[in-house]
This record gives structure tokens, C-alpha cells and sequence, in this order.
């Protein structure tokens, strides 16, 4: 990042102001200058007066005063007295009272409980010229994408023994993993289990550790629980050496309300909106961003970029979207109701922000991802902005993760009555491109785990899990699961332990893992499953409406190749069940979540099975096969039907 000298502000202040600075980063925040100076430039419209709190003043502020820069509210200081490695704040007078605050611009602050910022520069060198080329050629549509998504704080832990005279704070420091220990343990694990992208809950600062990182201080800073931004940008080094992609959480939805944070910036609503109906986020305690207010856009536009442009992360997840676009969110009763001018209820700066912001990402790389976490029933959210839509290129799929997992937790004999919940989703598959995402949200706060959702003892929970996994692999989408449910955890996640991974000395958990092992290299070697995920051509039903046996199957395609998948939601064997096939000749079951080495009770076909010339449901041809209990299983047709069995 360069530094700007005393005469090249006039075009930064100008596209600071008009919301179109996506490099505000390189403006704002503390810099050093040509001849060790350092520069700090900081927006407080409504303020009477900015100074410099560092040690060299013990944090009063004296003797270092701010120049105002412009009519609209930019601040600016320069100082020899400081240096790479200090700590500093703000404090920025109105009104007669003063406050203390972080840099919004900071690349680096304090561990928390402290919260000052820390003039920051590193010189990190990335090697990852060969992966950014592969996927500056991808089409992420077409592309395998399985993620694994993890709180890096909690996927895995140091054992600590020492604790007398320590905070709870300082006993979790000594658990983490840093960034750079994360790098060493977490890849092999990644490779071995054959994900694509791995997405990480926030990194971004944030000053209480069961936020999860979904209350942000510090956009542009990497959180120093886990080391320095050296330490992030080498991890992610080295997960694209391992060509495994990166997905950051990044929360643009509202901010906390700690002092030292956005909140009051100036003395007044500055970064959020200035109607308190409007900025109160209430479920959460925090309060939304002003997202009419260019100065916002250019804040929080230019942060989505710092992570792509200085950290080269390959997609960014846009938690709580709903939150964004519409003005009643959290308004359910008729007195709280807030109407635009015309009668609606949509939050029309909100809606503007995230087409702005997609348009920005896009228009630097294509091939990056943009994923909307969105609740609502908003249509066209990952169509492009300039065919109407919000500009995302994938949407998670919150309905068929509520369907799927209402669905089986429900006794077998029932099943029946909800058989639609399982067919539902695909009726709306291609309005949006959908991510399948089992994810954190689901196995906490009481929700019980992945396998604990399950419906029956053991052997059914377990061989569910299989079969829900499966299920979610083969339908139309990319998919995503949340750590420590590929091992089968029996409790949810606890958000200050590590995963359980001491359940896999136990052989129902050793062999879950190898079975998302297998389906994710099942995924990733047969196009089938992810080439047409957005094309109806990619996807047909063969059967739908068995509601006796609760068995479904499907066909997934990728031009002339294609897969058949069979899925049976019951603990029982179905003999000679007929299920129809595309095409005439020879199919062999070529996986099968009822497999011992998955811990099933074995129930498989061997051999050949040939069509029958006899229309069935809706084919000409079908396979008479063994369907095995809670199971998902896969048949192709064989290329040389007179090679021998």
C-alpha cells in the first residue's frame, strides 16, 4: 500500500465522499510516510476536534492535534514521534465531552481486552501466483465446491496445564492455535478429507470471544487472538499452495456497540443510521450501518476488497442479509411496523449497498465468490445487478436445510405425512444459485447436533447422518458442512472447547469421517454431481411420489454421463425394487452409505444389473436392485456392458 503525499488527497477525498472509494484503506487509517513520519487521517464529520491518544501523551491527547481536511468531516495528522509497533487511539471531542476510540481504518490492534489500534505494516510475500491463475479460469458454476466451515478457535485446541493467577482470557490464549500452527494441522486434515474451501467464521476484530466474531470493531484487521496479519495471509498462503480456496465470513450487517468501537464515532449516529428504529438491531444488540451514507459505502465496500486485494481470499459470506434489506426484520407487531413513502417495507439503501458492493467485487474478478446467507424470499439475489437483481453469485439454501432436517427427526412410520418437505426445494432448485448448508447456526444454542437431530437409536442416527450428507452431495448445489459433524459429534458445538475429536477412537465416528472422506472424493471425480448444479438439464426426478416406502431417486447429468441416485429415508430392505434409468444397459452400484466400512449392516448389490424394456413412473427402461435401509446409494451404467462382471 503506498503512501499519499500531502498533495494527492484531492481525488481520494472526492471518491471518499461520493461512496466510490474502494481503496479507502490506502487513504485512511495510519501510514508512514516518505521520511518516517507517519500520517493518520480519520472521518468525524460532527466533531469539534480530533487528537492523537498514544503513550508519548499517555492517551490524553495533548500536543497532538488533528488538521480538518476538507469541508466533510476528514481529519489529518502527522507525527515523527511515532512508529511501526505503537499503539494509538483516537480521541475525538463534541460537544464538550471527549471518547476514545480504535481506528475503523486499523490493520492491527490489541488482543482483547485491550482495544487500541497498532500502526501496522508487513511485508509478506504471497506465493500463490499458480493457484489466482487456475481460478482467474474457473467457471464456479461448473466447479466442485464442498466446504468445510470451521471457527478456527475452536476446531482445535492446545492442551493447557497450567492455570493458577491466569483470566479466563489468558487461559484461552494459551488453547489457540495460532495462525501459522492452524496452517500446519488444518491442511493435511482438509487434503485428506478432500474439501475444495474451507470457510472460516469471522477474522476480522472483535472484542468478546462468544460473538463468534459477528460483532466487528476492526474491518480491516485481521483478529490478534490467533497472531498478526503476517500469520492470516500465511495461512491462506498456504491453503492455496494446497489448492484449497478461502471463504471469510464478513458481517456488513451491523456492528457492536462497545465505546471503543463505531458506535457514536463523532459523538453522534455516524457509521450507523441515524433513526434509532432503524439502527437497533434488538435480537443481537448491535446496530446497522447507514447504508445511504456514501462515506458507509466507501467504508465498508473498500473493506470486502482489502480482503480480496491484501489477502487474497477467494470469497467472502454475507452473514444476515435479510437484516440488511428489510426494514421490519425484527418489527412483528402493527405499532413497530416502518413504511418507505410508497407503502413498502424494504430497506432501499440496503438493497443499493449490496448491488454497489457485488458490482465492485465483480468488476475486479469474476471469479471470485459472493455468498448471500439470506432468509428471506427475496427473488433474483444472485442474479446480476444489471439484469435487476441483488449480484450475489450463490444464495444458502436456508429452506431445504430446515425441510431436510424437520424431516428426519420424525418417526419412520410418519413420514408419510411430510414426504413434501423433501421434495419441496427442488420445485424452486434453479431460481437461485443455491449452496446446501449445513452449517454452525444449526448445532448450537440448544439444536443439538447433526447425528443428535436424528431420529431413532444409534445405527439409525448414525446411518441418517449418512444418508442426509449423501442426499446433499448428489442435489443440485454446492454443499458446506460445519467441523466436528463429519466425525458425528454427539453434542452440538460448544463454542469454547474443541471439536470432539477423541470420538474417533470409536468406530461408528472413525467411519463417518471416512465416509465424508469417500462421498467429498465421489464429488470431486465425478462432474455428474457438480458440472450442471444450475441448469435443469443436470438434474431429473425418477422416482418422487413413494410415499409407502419413502424412497427417492434422481439422475444427476453432465452431458452424456450421468449417475443414479437412490435414497431410502426408512429402516428397511426393499428387494427387487424396481427404480427407472434414463437409458438402456448394464448399471453397477458404485457407492453405498450401507457399506461396512461405513458401518451399515452391508445390504449392497454386487455384480451387473440389466434394464428392463418396460416403462416404469417416468422412463422406458428400469433396474430391479436391493434398496438398502437409510441408505444412499449410487448406479452407473457401464461403458463396456460385455467387458465380464
Amino acid at each position: 500500500m503506498d503512501f499519499l503525499s500531502k498533495d494527492d488527497f484531492d481525488l481520494d477525498k472526492y471518491l471518499f465522499h461520493q461512496g466510490n472509494h474502494y481503496r479507502a484503506y490506502e487513504f485512511m487509517g495510519a501510514h508512514p510516510g516518505p521520511e518516517g513520519e507517519m500520517r493518520f487521517i480519520t472521518w468525524a464529520p460532527k466533531a469539534d476536534h480530533v487528537q492523537l491518544a498514544c503513550d508519548a501523551n499517555d492517551y490524553t491527547g495533548r500536543g497532538m492535534d488533528f488538521e480538518r481536511l476538507g469541508d466533510d468531516g476528514l481529519w489529518i495528522f502527522r507525527s515523527g514521534e511515532l512508529s511501526i509497533g505503537d499503539t494509538y487511539k483516537y480521541r475525538i471531542h463534541f460537544d464538550g465531552t471527549s471518547h476514545l476510540k480504535s481506528d475503523p481504518y486499523g490493520f492491527y490492534h490489541e488482543k482483547r481486552p485491550a482495544t487500541a489500534s497498532i500502526i501496522h505494516a508487513d511485508e509478506f510475500e504471497f506465493t500463490d501466483d499458480a493457484w489466482l491463475k487456475r481460478r482467474s479460469c474457473s467457471n464456479v458454476y461448473r466447479s466442485p465446491i464442498s466446504i468445510y466451515e470451521m471457527h478456527l478457535g475452536t476446531w482445535m485446541k492446545h492442551p493447557v496445564t497450567r492455570t493458577g493467577g491466569l483470566t479466563d482470557d489468558e487461559l484461552t490464549d494459551l488453547a489457540h492455535y495460532s495462525y501459522r500452527e492452524t496452517a500446519e494441522a488444518l491442511i493435511p486434515y482438509l487434503r485428506e478429507m478432500e474439501y475444495t474451501h474451507v470457510e472460516f467464521l469471522p477474522l476480522t476484530e472483535y472484542p468478546f470471544d462468544l460473538s463468534w466474531g459477528y460483532q466487528v470493531t476492526g474491518y480491516f484487521s485481521a483478529t490478534s487472538r490467533y497472531g498478526d496479519p503476517e500469520g492470516l495471509k500465511f495461512l491462506i498462503n498456504e491453503l492455496h499452495r494446497a489448492e484449497i480456496g478461502v471463504i471469510m465470513d464478513y458481517v456488513p450487517a451491523h456492528f457492536c456497540r462497545d465505546d471503543h468501537g463505531l458506535r457514536l464515532f463523532d459523538g453522534t449516529p455516524t457509521y450507523e443510521h441515524p433513526d434509532s428504529r432503524i439502527a437497533d438491531k434488538r435480537q443481537w444488540g448491535t446496530l446497522t450501518f447507514d447504508y445511504g451514507r456514501p462515506e458507509i459505502q466507501s467504508f465498508l465496500i473498500s473493506a470486502a476488497m482489502f480482503w480480496f486485494r491484501e489477502f487474497h481470499v477467494d470469497g467472502l459470506r454475507i452473514d444476515a442479509v435479510h437484516s440488511m434489506i428489510d426494514l421490519n426484520f425484527e418489527n412483528h407487531e402493527p405499532h413497530e411496523k416502518i413504511y418507505n413513502s410508497d407503502g413498502t417495507e424494504v430497506n432501499k439503501a440496503g438493497v443499493s449497498f449490496l448491488k454497489k458492493l457485488n458490482a465492485a467485487v465483480f468488476d475486479y474478478d469474476e471469479s471470485l465468490l459472493m455468498m448471500a446467507e439470506d432468509s428471506s424470499d427475496t427473488p433474483m439475489v444472485t442474479s446480476p445487478v444489471d439484469a435487476g437483481g441483488l449480484g450475489f453469485n450463490f444464495k444458502w439454501d436456508l429452506g431445504w436445510m430446515h425441510d431436510r432436517l424437520s424431516y428426519m427427526d420424525k418417526d419412520f412410520s410418519h413420514r408419510d405425512y411430510f414426504h413434501n418437505r423433501m421434495t419441496f426445494s427442488l420445485a424452486y432448485k434453479y431460481n437461485e444459485n443455491y449452496v446446501l448448508p449445513l452449517s454452525h447456526d444449526e448445532v448450537v444454542h440448544g439444536k443439538k447436533s447433526i447425528v443428535g437431530k436424528m431420529y431413532g437409536d444409534q445405527w439409525q442416527q448414525f446411518a441418517q447422518a449418512r444418508l442426509l450428507y449423501g442426499s446433499q452431495m448428489s442435489e443440485p448445489g454446492k454443499q458446506l458442512l460445519f467441523m466436528g459433524q463429519e466425525i458425528g459429534m454427539y453434542h452440538e458445538w460448544k463454542d469454547k472447547e474443541q471439536v470432539d475429536w477423541h470420538l474417533l477412537d470409536y468406530p461408528y465416528h472413525r467411519a463417518l469421517k471416512k465416509y465424508v472422506q469417500s462421498l467429498n472424493r465421489l464429488y470431486r471425480f465425478n462432474p455428474e454431481f457438480y458440472r450442471a448444479d444450475y441448469d435443469p438439464e443436470g438434474f431429473r426426478w425418477l422416482v418422487v411420489d413413494d410415499k409407502v416406502h419413502s424412497v427417492f431417486s434422481y439422475a444427476r447429468r453432465a452431458g452424456a454421463a450421468f449417475k443414479v441416485c437412490i435414497l431410502n429415508y426408512r429402516p428397511d430392505v426393499y428387494h427387487d425394487f424396481k427404480i427407472p434409468v434414463p437409458s438402456p444397459g448394464t448399471y453397477r452400484e458404485v457407492f453405498n452409505s450401507d457399506s461396512t466400512e461405513f458401518s451399515g449392516s452391508g445390504v449392497t448389490n454386487p455384480g451387473r444389473h440389466f434394464s428392463f424394456d418396460e416403462h416404469h413412473i417416468r422412463e422406458n427402461q428400469h433396474i430391479k436392485v436391493t434398496v438398502a435401509p437409510l441408505a444412499f446409494q449410487v448406479f452407473e451404467i457401464e461403458n463396456n456392458p460385455d467387458g465380464g462382471i
